[in-house]
């Protein structure tokens, strides 16, 4: 027997079975301008053209899965059967293409969409290592450049950003996130699709936002890529869906579904999540796209028998366009004909895609983003390369710095030595699209343009392929040299889509080079550089400082010289936890006390036996050049209501001797609750630039927004109550006052 509760937010939610439960089309809301626009256009559609607006087919550049061969893809086109293509790019091919759909009856243009997750030509960091920046205005700024050079060469939708969070850092894939954190995904969900779509999609320097991937995808069990999600109600609606309403608020234009499935439904076939969800209680206007082939994917799920059944569940289900599964190409039409399928279903799908294009102003102008002269003048400009060297040096987290070893002091012989410290295209990481090898700045060449003057030795240390060490040459470059810079860590192709890993520790022989390297008494800088949260205990104590470069793009070498340099003071921190042992993961901040919390000293706790409950590095950390002093947080009233916000005011001094920029974090704890609360929360965050011995008041605003929590059942729930508030620099480093919250 189904078992439904009311929402706050008014929509029926599936207590018992979480499945599908409607079977009405969603209701889409079109702005005046533009809906008798959009219906004069479907009155005059066939069923077979409707269908091909459904139809998207890549170009087979840049396949993202199997790659289905159809020499008839032009004539399709032709013929209107083609409604969208990925993989294209360039004004010269998106120009061919969208001209052949101008011999279509109707004239009804392409979009092109293409994975444009850290930038097309210039590459800015990759997203988890731009999260670490916690700088919501560069996150938007670097959408906006990814989006200005993507829209100049002819690509009008990015299937990006990927919103899913991830307590998991075995999953290749947190490297395209933002982290383990909801409240901060959500805000960073709401910059990056700010940043791609502006404030009008009919500007052409914009492109549409893709929120992927809908919905839980970062939960998949054991961190394994496509694998099944098995999470409660509670735990899909206060984790992992508020990044998508966020991205919903803010205006995204698409949603894609994704490869798994939730209470035993795949994303793609799951009405619940879009119809009910996403297309009826949230108002979504937009359009969702399935993920590269995860229509035919529902067959071996097990959910259906034949593609025919799979176009029949994804369809009703509220998935607008097939994504290379050529299920609706096949099967649609013959699904209307025996009354299996509405048409109205097909109508709400095509009208949506109607709408985009409009808004796009494709209609008004199919050629609107073939625009040679402006292709040529703003791919790998000048502006988009100094902003991704911005972003690179904003990104890199200070990790260690024992006796104040960095800043360099401008060294006369420095050794750099690790073939990742030359290898351009790990410089780029994972999702690096467009970006070209030789147009990559090195770490070595980044020292180089920074100091010219500097005798700069280079050795590999390691075979780039093998990891074989070759230590008698990296030993004898140290000892030349004033200051060691060893570049260790991941290649760029171990963490991405399809690349899982069940052992996130660093190579031994990485660990070892450091080891052996701080033998020759000189001073040892380590650049730890890879994708996800990583494990490198064995080399740590051996280190004088560690620096987290991530992937940081075209102009990565630059951007790890300013901070080594000291041109600019690192201020990143951890948007994931680093685990000290693999076998804490999932390791996360957020977590919740039980009957026996953890206790060293107590056996019967939630603890391990043989290894610490505490990570090697916490949620939010990051060390500067210089030292921040926070103090206790003050309140004005230590008994509020929620009629007036409550004031959270702290100071911050630099105590140090350089300027810096400290990222002041604000955590809250639901004492006692109806549903039972993290024992810390990240509700807000404010980045403040100190002077030497200068000191600033900031100040916290807790609203009814920042104090509750959603329920599964209730929808926002804010209850009275006692509350922890902290104030810090990271989830393990804070100062805490209790308030309590009255009727």
């Amino acid at each position: 027997m189904k078992t439904f509760a009311k929402l706050a937010t008014g929509m029926l939610f599936l207590v018992s079975c979480g499945g599908n439960i409607s079977d009405k089309v969603s209701t889409l809301s079109i702005p005046d301008k533009y809906e008798q626009r959009v219906d004069s256009v479907l009155k005059l559609m066939t069923l077979d053209e409707k269908i091909g607006q459904l139809n998207q087919y890549t170009g087979n550049w840049q396949a993202t899965g199997p790659v289905v061969e159809d020499p008839t893809k032009i004539e399709q086109i032709k013929a209107g059967k083609v409604g969208s293509m990925l993989n294209i790019k360039s004004v010269k091919h998106t120009r061919e293409l969208q001209e052949y759909a101008m011999q279509s009856r109707l004239r009804i243009p392409l979009m092109f969409g293409l994975d444009v997750v850290h930038g097309l030509r210039t590459i800015y960091p990759i997203p988890l290592g731009e999260a670490a920046s916690f700088d919501l205005d560069l996150m938007k700024r670097t959408a906006a450049g990814a989006a200005k050079e993507a829209s100049a060469q002819g690509v009008h939708w990015t299937f990006a950003p990927m919103i899913d969070i991830s307590r998991d850092a075995r999953w290749g894939r947190v490297m395209e996130g933002a982290g383990e954190d909801t409240w901060y995904g959500c805000k960073v969900a709401q910059a990056r699709v700010s940043g791609f779509q502006g404030d009008d999609l009919s500007d052409p320097h914009t492109i549409m936002a893709c929120a992927k991937h809908f919905a839980a995808y970062g939960a998949c069990i054991a961190g394994k890529d496509y694998n099944t999600v098995d999470i409660s109600e509670q735990t899909l609606h206060e984790v992992y869906l508020p990044p998508f309403k966020a991205a919903v608020d803010a205006g995204v234009a698409s949603f894609m579904n994704s490869f798994n499935d939730i209470n035993g439904i795949p994303a793609t076939g799951n009405t619940y999540i879009q119809r009910d969800l996403l297309k009826g209680s949230w108002n979504f206007n937009g359009l969702t796209v399935s993920d590269w082939g995860s229509i035919r994917e529902m067959i071996p799920h097990g959910y259906v028998s034949d593609l025919k059944g799979a176009a029949e569940k994804a369809i009703l289900a509220g998935c607008d366009i097939d994504m290379e599964s050529r299920a609706y190409h096949i099967h649609l039409k013959k699904l209307v004909e025996e009354g299996t399928v509405s048409e109205g279903y097909i109508d709400d799908a095509v009208r949506r895609i109607l709408f985009k294009k409009f808004e796009l102003g494709l209609f008004d102008d199919p050629f609107l983003y073939c625009d040679e002269t402006r292709e040529k003048e703003v791919v790998l400009s000048e502006e988009l390369k100094n902003l991704s060297r911005e972003a690179g040096a904003k990104s890199i987290v200070l990790l260690k710095n024992d006796q104040g070893s960095l800043p360099l002091n401008n060294p006369k012989k420095i050794a750099v030595i690790g073939s990742l410290a030359k290898s351009q295209k790990d410089m780029l990481g994972f999702w690096a699209n467009e970006g070209i090898v030789d147009e990559v700045v090195t770490v070595y060449e980044g020292l180089k343009n920074k100091y010219p003057e500097s005798d700069i030795v280079y050795t590999d240390g390691y075979d780039l392929a093998t990891n074989e060490l070759h230590l008698m040459d990296a030993r004898n470059a140290a000892m030349q040299s004033d200051v060691v810079i060893v570049a260790v860590g991941e290649r760029f192709e171990n963490s991405g889509e399809a690349k899982s890993r069940a052992d996130i520790n660093i190579h031994p022989n990485h660990q070892l080079l450091v080891k052996e390297l701080k033998k020759t008494g000189k001073n040892v800088v380590v650049l730890l550089m890879g994708g996800r949260p990583m494990i490198f205990n064995e080399m740590t104590p051996h280190a004088d400082a560690i620096l987290l470069t991530w992937w940081l793009g075209t102009e990565a070498g630059n951007a790890i010289a300013d901070v080594l340099a000291g041109d600019y003071n690192p201020s990143g921190k951890l948007p994931m936890t680093f685990p000290a042992h693999v076998g804490q993961i999932p390791i996360y901040y957020n977590y919740k006390n039980t009957g026996r919390p953890e206790n060293k000293e107590i056996g019967y706790s939630c603890r391990y036996q043989d290894i610490d409950f505490e990570p090697a590095y916490p949620f939010g950390y990051g060390l500067s050049y210089t030292d921040f002093l926070i103090s206790e947080p003050v309140v004005k009233d230590s008994v509020f209501s929620l009629k007036t916000p409550l004031e959270v005011c702290v100071k911050v001094k630099n105590t140090g001797k350089y300027a810096g920029k400290e990222t002041v974090q604000l955590y809250i704890r639901d004492l006692v609750a109806s549903l039972t609360r993290p024992v810390k929360e990240l509700r807000g965050l404010q980045q403040v630039e100190l002077q030497p011995g200068e000191e600033k008041e900031i100040n916290f605003m807790l609203t009814e927004k920042e104090l509750g929590f959603e329920s599964a059942c209730k929808g926002w729930t804010v209850e009275p109550g006692l509350f922890d508030v902290m104030v810090g620099n990271s989830a393990l480093n804070v100062k805490k006052v209790r308030v309590e919250l009255k009727q």
